[in-house]
């Protein structure tokens, strides 16, 4: 039996908030060049009803770790401090969330992917974010956001989502699948706006994450993902396959897009190029 997609369309959110089923709305919008903007633009304009959610202060943790090792330019938060965003945000085990931003659903699959490595199932990501909302002729709203009812600390339980980290990558290095969701020239070290080495792990192979997505914003349909990723994964499994980009974002819209074709879930390396680059003992190669 296929697994339910992650992927919510307006007019089934509309429905579903119309009939007043509980819902928490996540706006993630983003922009990396403006860390600001996306606040403004959450105060020019939400869906009904949604939280903001910031990149930098809710779904990442501190840069550097305990050990004093760069941990990426977006590294994940522990789980007790994601816990608490969670609690603050209203969000218990049972509450369903849709996440949606303006950027291509590439941060809102950071927060669907973050929910699910906490372990929370009934989490989407609104197809098309708020531009296909507002396309669809619902309405949207402007101010600040509702204050959600304070909830405790979300809950410790089992992930459902996976991680690497870079030792025990770099020990599997020629034997797992490694999925690379930056532009092509970012990959190929053409140019590096970000990061001070240009180039790709060692045996990776490209997947811009902007390929999932039709022309009008929203992913193509399964049937149309399931033939892109089919060539990635062959003679590997899915839910074995890595994932990275440039700091741990935008691999996550990739991990989405192969649970909407019905692939399953592959595996989140957090800190991606940015941490491997770092290290120059790391292996980089270009082209």
């Amino acid at each position: 039996m296929p697994c339910p997609s992650p992927l919510i369309d307006a007019a089934a959110l509309a429905a579903r908030l119309a009939e007043g089923q509980p819902t928490v709305l996540l706006d993630c919008s983003f922009e990396l060049t403006d860390p600001d903007a996306g606040e403004r633009q959450f105060a020019d304009a939400h869906l009904p009803g949604a939280l903001y959610v910031h990149l930098d202060r809710d779904l990442c943790g501190p840069k550097t770790g305990a050990d004093g090792r760069f941990r990426g330019r977006h590294p994940l938060p522990s789980p007790e401090a994601f816990a608490a965003t969670l609690g603050r945000l209203g969000i218990g085990p049972g509450t369903t969330v849709v996440a949606y931003d303006r950027q291509g659903s590439m941060y809102a699959a950071r927060a669907w992917w973050m929910l699910r490595w906490m372990g929370h199932d009934p989490v989407l990501v609104l197809d098309g974010g708020l531009p296909a909302w507002s396309a669809s002729g619902a309405a949207l709203v402007s101010g600040a956001a509702a204050v959600p009812a304070p909830r405790a600390p979300y809950p410790e339980r089992a992930a459902l989502a996976r991680t690497v980290e870079a030792d025990a990558l770099a020990r599997r290095l020629g034997q797992l699948r490694l999925i690379d969701a930056r532009a092509a020239e970012r990959f190929r070290g053409e140019i590096e706006p970000l990061d001070a080495v240009a180039g790709h792990i060692p045996g990776a192979r490209n997947r811009p994450f902007k390929d999932n997505l039709a022309a009008d914003g929203r992913f193509l349909d399964a049937d149309a993902l399931r033939a892109a990723w089919a060539p990635l994964l062959v003679g590997h499994a899915a839910d074995a396959v890595v994932h990275h980009c440039g700091s741990g974002v935008t691999a996550c819209h990739n991990l989405l897009a192969v649970a909407a074709a019905g692939l399953g879930e592959g595996v989140l390396y957090p800190g991606s190029w940015s941490e491997w680059s770092a290290d120059p003992a790391r292996p980089v190669a270009r082209g």
